[in-house]
């Protein structure tokens, strides 16, 4: 910090050190991006002080490691800013969240000094800008913060500050991000991961090596460096795209329109009639299988690139996917059993049906990933579905290119075969009509009685859109060395991934969402009973 001489810094850093560690497990569980709340944390250390020099304000990053009664710890970075000792013990932020000043008794800075979260501070998140627009790197004594910009960073930086009025977005799980007026957009990586973020490689490749237009474009970053350790990403900062939401949002206000239209068809009892009654979503469905196609070609159009160049599936690939449909099959049929007293009657039948079929289901993945399979594995999206999409009101962005946050950022960027992206939108366009029924998006849900007579149009509108999205994808994809063999080569592969997709989703709902699980059982059912993709 410009203010203050290298011996407060150091003393500081050891005051921040001993006098956080007490507080720190009930802060974090206090935070929406805290990944681990249903953990019990063991400690939380911070391992790193990085000061950000300012004569306008006193802030550090704190590099958190939290260790847990079970399982492997977790590293965090926690933005700290100096608050006004009138602040008190707590402080209730516009936003919504209740979250708990953070204190240490200083001898070197006078008495109590009571800290915050600095992304609520303009001051500190326009600061951030100039260390990604300048290079910049922030020094602490053991670690840094390097900044780094690209060329579209001068191109979208305005040069008055006025323009780009920062603010923090709301709702955010995993990471948060800040918005700078309408021409940038930083996401903070709360959870740091040793190695480049897939996000942040995937959107470096599309837009600067691929030229790939519907991806926001990369404008700079920030990436943490501990002098004994590897580079972690930290932060990610693209050029913000004007929308009018995300596809799922959308695809909820299409469906509002296609309920209208079946109260008021004449034909109540024949789903038969719902392509014609969907409307001019089919038309938004093929331009987003466009650009899902043109996405993948995009990604395998590097030869020379040993991160995205394609390859070969080999037997090892396959083994390796083999045991692990098997093991999530395990489990989450496991799980199926112990929670099958408290399903609704409908659903339990469907799923004691299910549960019976356990052994077809592995004979299945066996049968496909046992045979040689034809075709090229590339870098995709991994974690693809309506909300990772933005709608413009004519076009379509992808975003978030991290993949599942569940997996570790290695196994992130292992190269797969673009139908699990395929086979994710599918069974996205599959939810979008059942939550629309169960009124989950804030809509107004039909009523519990109509429920049951309406599902078979809910699998006529998914089907529909589904088979216009699976047409159009194909017809741009062309014949690309990554797709599978026309025929029973492709459909089998692509019913793989979607089985296996539905089998993750049983275990989120049972988990999450119970009087959900009724969704991917039908999905299971049906890809069990033999309908073609």
């Amino acid at each position: 910090m410009s203010s203050t001489g290298p011996s407060r810094k150091i003393s500081i850093d050891d005051e921040l050190k001993s006098a956080l560690a007490g507080q720190l497990p009930e802060y974090l569980k206090r935070q929406r991006w805290f990944g681990a709340k249903a953990r019990t944390i063991e400690s939380a250390q911070v391992a790193h002080v990085i000061g950000v020099p300012s004569d306008r304000f006193e802030a550090y990053f704190l590099i958190v490691d939290v260790e847990f009664a079970s399982g492997a710890g977790q590293t965090y970075v926690l933005p700290v800013i100096r608050v006004p000792d009138r602040v008190g013990d707590d402080s209730t932020h516009e936003d919504g969240i209740h979250e708990k000043v953070l204190k240490v008794r200083s001898d070197t800075g006078g008495g109590e000094l009571q800290f915050t979260d600095a992304l609520s501070n303009d001051e500190f998140l326009l600061a951030l800008l100039d260390v990604i627009g300048n290079n910049s790197v922030l020094q602490g004594t053991t670690s840094e913060i390097r900044g780094a910009r690209t060329q579209e960073f001068v191109r979208l930086r305005p040069s008055s500050n006025s323009a780009i009025q920062p603010k923090l977005l709301k709702g955010e799980q995993s990471n948060s991000s800040i918005v700078y007026g309408d021409r940038l957009i930083l996401k903070i990586i709360r959870r740091l991961e040793e190695g480049i973020n897939p996000d942040l490689e995937m959107l470096a490749f599309l837009s600067e090596e691929a030229h790939f237009k519907n991806v926001p474009p990369l404008a700079g970053s920030l990436e943490y460096q501990p002098k004994d350790g590897n580079v972690a990403t930290l932060g990610i900062l693209q050029g913000f795209v004007p929308n009018q939401g995300d596809a799922w949002r959308f695809t909820m206000d299409a469906l509002a329109a296609f309920w209208k239209k079946v109260a008021q068809s004449t034909d109540q009892h024949s789903p038969s009639a719902a392509q014609q009654l969907v409307g001019p979503y089919l038309d938004a469905a093929r331009t987003l299988a466009v650009r899902t196609a043109e996405m993948h070609i995009a990604l395998a159009s590097a030869q020379k690139n040993p991160a995205f160049a394609p390859e070969r599936f080999t037997p090892a690939f396959q083994h390796a996917f083999e045991s692990s449909a098997l093991e999530l099959t395990m489990r989450n049929f496991e799980l199926l059993r112990e929670k099958l007293p408290e399903l609704p009657g409908n659903v339990r039948r469907q799923a004691e049906d299910l549960l019976a079929r356990q052994a077809d289901i592995e004979r299945r993945f066996k049968e496909v990933l046992r045979d040689p399979i034809q075709a090229e594995r590339t870098r995709i999206h991994g974690d693809y579905h309506l909300g990772q999409v933005l709608y413009t009101g004519d076009d379509f962005i992808i975003i978030d290119f991290e993949g599942e946050p569940s997996r570790h950022l290695n196994e992130r960027r292992i190269k797969r075969s673009p139908l699990q992206d395929v086979a994710g939108m599918i069974r996205s366009f599959h939810y979008a009509p059942y939550a629309s029924l169960l009124g989950a998006t804030g809509g107004d849900a039909v009523r519990g009685d109509q429920v049951e007579r309406l599902i078979p149009w809910a699998e006529a509108w998914a089907k529909a859109v589904k088979d216009v999205f699976l047409n159009s994808y194909l017809n741009r994809s062309g014949a690309t060395a990554y797709m599978p063999p026309p025929g029973e080569g492709f459909s089998r592969l692509l019913e793989i991934y979607l089985l296996e997709k539905a089998i993750y989703e049983l275990g989120y709902e049972l988990n999450n969402r119970p009087t959900w699980v009724g969704i991917p059982v039908a999905g299971i059912s049906a890809l069990l009973k033999g309908n073609r993709v």
